[in-house]
Protein backbone atom coordinates (compact mmCIF):
# COMPACT_ATOMS: atom_id res chain seq x y z
CA UNK A 1 0.00 0.00 0.00
CA UNK A 2 1.35 3.56 -0.74
CA UNK A 3 2.85 5.24 2.21
CA UNK A 4 0.75 8.32 2.05
CA UNK A 5 -2.59 6.11 1.43
CA UNK A 6 -1.37 4.05 4.28
CA UNK A 7 -0.79 6.90 7.08
CA UNK A 8 -4.05 8.73 6.22
CA UNK A 9 -6.00 5.34 6.53
CA UNK A 10 -4.30 4.36 9.48
CA UNK A 11 -4.81 8.21 10.45
CA UNK A 12 -8.30 8.24 9.49
CA UNK A 13 -8.97 4.56 11.23
CA UNK A 14 -7.16 5.95 14.63
CA UNK A 15 -9.26 9.33 15.22
CA UNK A 16 -12.17 7.28 14.75
CA UNK A 17 -12.29 5.01 16.94
CA UNK A 18 -11.14 7.50 19.43
CA UNK A 19 -14.16 9.96 18.19
CA UNK A 20 -16.69 6.79 18.91
CA UNK A 21 -14.94 5.82 22.34
CA UNK A 22 -15.16 9.37 23.39
CA UNK A 23 -18.69 9.87 22.22
CA UNK A 24 -19.93 6.26 23.86
CA UNK A 25 -17.96 6.04 26.92
CA UNK A 26 -16.66 9.25 27.92
CA UNK A 27 -19.43 10.17 30.27
CA UNK A 28 -19.79 6.45 31.53
CA UNK A 29 -15.80 6.37 32.94
CA UNK A 30 -16.08 9.69 33.88
CA UNK A 31 -19.43 8.35 35.96
CA UNK A 32 -17.51 5.12 37.11
CA UNK A 33 -14.63 7.12 38.42
CA UNK A 34 -16.30 9.86 39.84
CA UNK A 35 -18.78 7.70 42.09
CA UNK A 36 -15.48 5.27 42.73
CA UNK A 37 -13.53 8.54 43.98
CA UNK A 38 -15.91 11.24 45.06
CA UNK A 39 -13.61 13.17 43.07
CA UNK A 40 -15.29 14.96 39.69
CA UNK A 41 -11.57 16.27 38.35
CA UNK A 42 -10.26 12.79 38.97
CA UNK A 43 -13.05 11.79 36.76
CA UNK A 44 -12.36 13.73 34.44
CA UNK A 45 -8.84 13.21 33.84
CA UNK A 46 -9.07 9.45 33.97
CA UNK A 47 -12.09 9.72 31.36
CA UNK A 48 -9.70 11.51 28.95
CA UNK A 49 -7.05 9.29 29.74
CA UNK A 50 -8.45 6.35 28.97
CA UNK A 51 -10.54 7.89 25.75
CA UNK A 52 -7.14 8.96 24.39
CA UNK A 53 -5.60 5.19 23.96
CA UNK A 54 -6.58 4.82 20.34
CA UNK A 55 -4.74 7.79 19.66
CA UNK A 56 -1.32 6.56 21.37
CA UNK A 57 -1.92 3.38 20.13
CA UNK A 58 -2.07 4.39 16.00
CA UNK A 59 0.71 7.37 16.70
CA UNK A 60 2.97 4.35 17.77
CA UNK A 61 2.03 2.66 14.65
CA UNK A 62 2.38 4.87 12.55
CA UNK A 63 5.86 6.53 13.39
CA UNK A 64 7.37 3.52 15.93
CA UNK A 65 10.54 5.11 16.02
CA UNK A 66 8.92 8.08 17.41
CA UNK A 67 8.08 8.98 21.36
CA UNK A 68 4.98 9.76 21.80
CA UNK A 69 6.08 12.83 24.07
CA UNK A 70 7.68 14.12 20.90
CA UNK A 71 4.43 13.07 18.60
CA UNK A 72 2.45 15.11 21.12
CA UNK A 73 4.68 18.13 21.16
CA UNK A 74 4.99 17.88 24.87
CA UNK A 75 8.79 17.57 25.04
CA UNK A 76 9.75 21.02 24.60
CA UNK A 77 10.07 23.64 26.91
CA UNK A 78 7.38 23.77 29.67
CA UNK A 79 8.70 27.57 30.84
CA UNK A 80 8.97 28.91 27.23
CA UNK A 81 5.56 27.75 26.77
CA UNK A 82 4.36 29.32 29.88
CA UNK A 83 6.20 32.64 29.75
CA UNK A 84 5.20 33.30 26.44
CA UNK A 85 1.31 32.25 27.13
CA UNK A 86 1.19 34.50 30.58
CA UNK A 87 2.56 38.01 29.30
CA UNK A 88 0.91 37.18 26.14
CA UNK A 89 -2.35 36.90 28.35
CA UNK A 90 -1.55 40.11 30.59
CA UNK A 91 -4.49 41.88 28.96
CA UNK A 92 -7.14 40.10 29.54
CA UNK A 93 -5.74 39.84 33.53
CA UNK A 94 -5.49 43.05 33.89
CA UNK A 95 -8.52 44.35 31.76
CA UNK A 96 -10.33 41.89 33.30
CA UNK A 97 -9.44 43.23 37.02
CA UNK A 98 -10.63 47.09 36.10
CA UNK A 99 -13.76 46.21 34.49
CA UNK A 100 -14.84 43.21 36.07
CA UNK A 101 -15.70 41.88 39.22
CA UNK A 102 -14.17 38.61 40.38
CA UNK A 103 -16.44 35.49 40.98
CA UNK A 104 -18.48 34.92 44.24
CA UNK A 105 -17.92 31.70 45.03
CA UNK A 106 -15.49 29.11 43.35
CA UNK A 107 -16.18 25.13 42.83
CA UNK A 108 -12.31 24.01 42.71
CA UNK A 109 -12.88 20.94 41.30
CA UNK A 110 -14.97 22.72 37.65
CA UNK A 111 -12.40 25.38 37.49
CA UNK A 112 -9.68 22.55 37.63
CA UNK A 113 -11.82 20.35 34.77
CA UNK A 114 -12.49 24.31 32.80
CA UNK A 115 -8.79 25.99 33.46
CA UNK A 116 -6.41 22.64 33.31
CA UNK A 117 -7.99 19.44 32.62
CA UNK A 118 -10.06 21.03 29.47
CA UNK A 119 -7.28 23.13 27.48
CA UNK A 120 -4.99 20.22 28.55
CA UNK A 121 -6.21 17.20 26.97
CA UNK A 122 -8.00 19.09 24.36
CA UNK A 123 -4.33 20.64 23.06
CA UNK A 124 -3.12 16.75 23.05
CA UNK A 125 -6.40 15.85 20.75
CA UNK A 126 -7.09 19.04 18.61
CA UNK A 127 -3.72 20.54 18.31
CA UNK A 128 -1.70 18.14 18.49
CA UNK A 129 -3.10 15.23 17.04
CA UNK A 130 -5.78 16.10 14.50
CA UNK A 131 -3.94 19.29 13.37
CA UNK A 132 -0.74 18.84 14.52
CA UNK A 133 -0.32 15.21 12.48
CA UNK A 134 -1.36 16.74 9.79
CA UNK A 135 0.46 19.94 9.39
CA UNK A 136 3.90 18.23 10.67
CA UNK A 137 3.95 14.84 8.53
CA UNK A 138 2.21 15.35 5.55
CA UNK A 139 2.41 18.00 2.90
CA UNK A 140 -1.12 19.20 3.94
CA UNK A 141 -0.45 22.98 4.44
CA UNK A 142 -1.86 25.32 7.52
CA UNK A 143 -5.37 26.14 6.38
CA UNK A 144 -5.95 21.87 4.87
CA UNK A 145 -4.68 20.55 8.12
CA UNK A 146 -6.39 22.89 10.44
CA UNK A 147 -10.14 23.40 8.71
CA UNK A 148 -11.76 19.89 10.10
CA UNK A 149 -10.03 20.13 13.56
CA UNK A 150 -11.22 23.46 13.83
CA UNK A 151 -14.83 22.48 12.62
CA UNK A 152 -14.90 19.94 15.09
CA UNK A 153 -13.17 21.55 18.06
CA UNK A 154 -16.17 24.31 17.09
CA UNK A 155 -18.74 22.54 17.29
CA UNK A 156 -17.95 20.76 20.69
CA UNK A 157 -18.44 23.89 22.20
CA UNK A 158 -22.03 24.43 20.95
CA UNK A 159 -23.45 23.39 23.95
CA UNK A 160 -23.06 26.04 25.38
CA UNK A 161 -25.61 28.46 23.24
CA UNK A 162 -29.30 28.85 23.65
CA UNK A 163 -29.86 31.30 20.78
CA UNK A 164 -29.20 31.34 16.90
CA UNK A 165 -27.28 34.39 17.71
CA UNK A 166 -24.95 32.60 20.44
CA UNK A 167 -24.88 29.84 18.21
CA UNK A 168 -23.23 31.50 15.46
CA UNK A 169 -20.84 33.97 17.86
CA UNK A 170 -19.46 30.72 19.64
CA UNK A 171 -19.25 28.84 16.82
CA UNK A 172 -17.07 31.26 15.12
CA UNK A 173 -15.17 32.39 18.16
CA UNK A 174 -13.75 28.60 19.03
CA UNK A 175 -13.28 27.98 15.31
CA UNK A 176 -10.56 30.67 15.19
CA UNK A 177 -9.59 30.18 18.71
CA UNK A 178 -8.50 26.63 17.65
CA UNK A 179 -7.03 28.38 14.32
CA UNK A 180 -4.90 30.87 16.17
CA UNK A 181 -3.82 28.16 18.67
CA UNK A 182 -2.79 25.53 15.96
CA UNK A 183 -0.72 29.11 14.12
CA UNK A 184 0.97 29.17 18.03
CA UNK A 185 1.92 26.00 18.42
CA UNK A 186 3.43 25.87 15.10
CA UNK A 187 5.12 29.14 15.14
CA UNK A 188 6.54 28.77 18.81
CA UNK A 189 8.58 25.86 17.09
CA UNK A 190 5.91 23.55 17.60
CA UNK A 191 5.99 23.56 21.35
CA UNK A 192 2.35 22.43 22.58
CA UNK A 193 2.75 23.92 25.98
CA UNK A 194 3.04 27.33 24.35
CA UNK A 195 -0.84 26.31 23.36
CA UNK A 196 -1.90 24.67 26.05
CA UNK A 197 -0.61 27.76 28.44
CA UNK A 198 -2.76 30.28 26.35
CA UNK A 199 -5.91 27.57 26.94
CA UNK A 200 -5.55 27.83 30.19
CA UNK A 201 -4.79 31.42 31.14
CA UNK A 202 -7.67 32.36 28.73
CA UNK A 203 -10.15 29.88 30.85
CA UNK A 204 -8.94 30.82 33.96
CA UNK A 205 -9.06 34.30 33.42
CA UNK A 206 -12.72 34.11 31.83
CA UNK A 207 -13.88 31.44 34.89
CA UNK A 208 -12.80 33.29 37.83
CA UNK A 209 -13.65 36.95 36.89
CA UNK A 210 -17.68 37.25 36.28
CA UNK A 211 -16.90 38.14 32.39
CA UNK A 212 -19.92 35.77 30.53
CA UNK A 213 -21.78 33.02 31.00
CA UNK A 214 -20.14 31.91 27.85
CA UNK A 215 -17.30 32.14 25.37
CA UNK A 216 -19.12 34.29 23.25
CA UNK A 217 -18.40 37.17 25.66
CA UNK A 218 -19.48 40.83 25.57
CA UNK A 219 -17.74 43.80 24.65
CA UNK A 220 -14.83 44.65 27.25
CA UNK A 221 -14.66 40.94 27.56
CA UNK A 222 -13.97 40.40 23.89
CA UNK A 223 -11.99 43.33 23.54
CA UNK A 224 -8.97 42.32 26.10
CA UNK A 225 -9.22 38.39 24.59
CA UNK A 226 -8.65 40.44 21.26
CA UNK A 227 -5.49 42.78 22.78
CA UNK A 228 -4.31 39.51 24.62
CA UNK A 229 -3.86 38.12 20.87
CA UNK A 230 -2.08 40.68 19.50
CA UNK A 231 -0.01 40.76 22.20
CA UNK A 232 1.35 37.21 21.59
CA UNK A 233 1.24 37.43 18.29
CA UNK A 234 3.77 40.10 18.15
CA UNK A 235 5.42 38.10 20.90
CA UNK A 236 5.90 35.46 19.02
CA UNK A 237 6.55 37.21 15.53
CA UNK A 238 9.13 39.55 17.08
CA UNK A 239 10.98 36.31 18.75
CA UNK A 240 11.33 34.75 15.38
CA UNK A 241 12.88 37.87 14.10
CA UNK A 242 15.12 38.38 17.31
CA UNK A 243 16.47 35.04 16.28
CA UNK A 244 16.18 35.20 12.58
CA UNK A 245 14.24 32.04 12.10
CA UNK A 246 11.70 32.38 9.23
CA UNK A 247 7.69 31.79 9.81
CA UNK A 248 6.69 28.51 9.92
CA UNK A 249 3.18 29.89 8.37
CA UNK A 250 3.33 31.77 4.82
CA UNK A 251 1.44 32.48 1.78
CA UNK A 252 2.81 29.62 -0.29
CA UNK A 253 2.11 26.52 2.15
CA UNK A 254 -1.29 27.75 3.45
CA UNK A 255 -2.94 24.74 1.35
CA UNK A 256 0.07 22.64 0.36
CA UNK A 257 3.39 22.52 1.69
CA UNK A 258 6.06 22.30 -1.15
CA UNK A 259 8.39 19.99 1.21
CA UNK A 260 7.28 18.02 4.23
CA UNK A 261 8.12 20.08 7.58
Amino acid sequence: MNKTISFFFLFILGFSVYYFVDLFYFKSIQTFVKELSGSKALAHVVAYCVTMVPLIIILKIIFPEKKILSLFSINKSVLKGFLTAFIGTLPMLLGYCIYFKLVQSINFQSLFINSISSPFFEELIFRAFLIGTLYRFTRLGFITSALFGSLLFAQMHLYQGTSFTELTEIFLITFLGSVFFSWVYFETDFNLWTAIFLHLFMNLYWEIFNVSDNVSGNMYGNLFKILSILLIIALVIYNKRRNKIPLQITRKNLFIKTKQT
